[in-house]
């Protein structure tokens, strides 16, 4: 190998490595912005209301989807509900209504059978 094809070798490699280290980089900064999406009130409250309409949906979907309500459908309403409720500071009233809707669909829901 001659001296100039040994610097055009390693002047790809090098490019090359640059691109790599530029692509890592722009990788990390994606990453953070992702991450910080991620923590905002809105998102975590949306991650955790979708969790729960998973795991409750099976359920409950089969309750309310005869009487034409969906998730997907109340959650642009709850989301705007249950920010007024944490601004306003009525997080244990309407915890103790949840409770009680909860109790009561439970004994119709009993009741039916």
């Amino acid at each position: 190998m001659s001296k100039e094809q040994r610097r055009a070798a390693q002047a790809a490699h090098k490019e090359r490595l640059i691109a790599a280290g530029q692509l890592y980089r722009v990788g990390i900064v994606h990453a953070r912005a992702q991450a910080a999406q991620a923590l905002q009130p809105k998102a975590l409250l949306r991650g955790a209301v979708e969790r729960v309409a998973g795991y409750a949906g099976a359920r409950v979907g089969t309750l309310l989807t005869p009487g034409g309500l969906d998730w997907k459908a109340a959650l642009p309403y709850a989301l705007p509900a249950l920010g007024f409720i944490t601004r306003k500071k009525l997080l244990k009233p309407a915890l103790a209504a949840g409770v009680a809707v909860a109790a009561a669909l439970a004994w119709l829901a009993r009741r039916k059978r």
